[in-house]
C-alpha cells in the first residue's frame, strides 16, 4: 500500500527533479488552481517537459493560455481536441509521461478515480495513467468533503493502488473554513514529485517526449 508521500522542509524542495522527464500535470476545479502555475513554472525551470490537461471546471479558476505561456506546449481541455499527434490523447498523454500530478484533486476527481470513471479528460487520463506512469495527486477541498467517509474510503482505495498522496494542509481555507483541505504549496509538491521520479531513474526507466 502506498503511504502519504512526506514533504520536505517547509517552502523548500531537497533537490530538483532530473532535468528532460515528462511530467503530465492535471488541473481540477478549485482555487488553488493558481498554486499549479507556480508548479508548473518549477518544473519547466528545472528542465522537466510539461504537458497540462484541464478539465472544465479548471478553467473557470485558470486559462489554458496561462500554462501555454509557462509551458510552450499545447495545453489540453477536452477528449475531442486537436493534439499534437493522432494518437488517442488519453493514451499518449500517460504513455509519455514519467510522471502525472494531479493538482488540485478535488473529491469530485478523488470519486472518479476510485470508482473507475471516465468521463471527461482528466478522470480519462487518470484511468488510463495505471500501468503506464506513477500518479501523485495534491487533494485540496472543504473540510468537511475532505473529512467525509466516502472521500476518506475514496483515498484508502487510491493508495492501495498504489497512487501517491501529497497533504493536504490544515489552515485557513477559501470558503472561510478552518482545517484540513488547502492544497500543499507548490514546492512541496515539486519535492514529492522529485523523489518519485529520481526513485524511476534508479529503477531504469524513462520515457521520450
Amino acid at each position: 500500500m502506498a503511504d502519504a508521500v512526506k514533504k520536505g522542509p517547509k517552502g523548500k524542495a531537497a533537490d530538483s527533479p532530473p532535468a528532460g522527464k515528462n511530467v503530465l500535470l492535471c488541473l481540477t476545479g478549485g482555487i488553488a488552481c493558481y498554486k499549479s502555475a507556480a508548479l508548473a513554472s518549477r518544473l519547466v525551470q528545472a528542465g522537466v517537459r510539461v504537458r497540462v490537461a484541464m478539465s472544465a471546471a479548471a478553467e473557470r479558476f485558470v486559462t489554458p493560455l496561462t500554462f501555454q505561456a509557462l509551458t510552450g506546449r499545447q495545453v489540453y481541455t477536452s477528449l475531442w481536441q486537436a493534439g499534437e499527434d493522432f494518437d488517442s490523447q488519453h493514451l499518449s498523454l500517460t504513455g509519455s509521461a514519467d510522471l502525472m500530478i494531479i493538482a488540485p484533486a478535488t473529491a469530485d476527481i478523488m470519486a472518479k478515480m476510485a470508482a473507475g470513471i471516465a468521463d471527461d479528460l482528466v478522470s480519462t487520463l487518470a484511468l488510463s495513467a495505471h500501468g503506464a506512469c506513477p500518479i501523485l495527486i495534491a487533494p485540496a477541498m472543504n473540510t468537511r468533503m475532505w473529512l467525509a467517509p466516502p472521500t476518506q474510503d475514496n483515498l484508502a482505495r487510491l493508495k492501495g493502488w498504489g497512487i501517491q498522496v501529497i497533504g493536504p494542509e490544515a489552515g485557513r481555507l477559501a470558503c472561510g473554513a478552518d482545517g484540513p483541505g488547502r492544497m500543499s504549496e507548490p514546492e512541496d509538491i515539486l519535492a514529492a514529485a522529485t523523489r518519485i521520479l529520481r526513485a524511476g531513474r534508479r529503477a531504469g526507466k524513462g520515457k521520450r517526449g
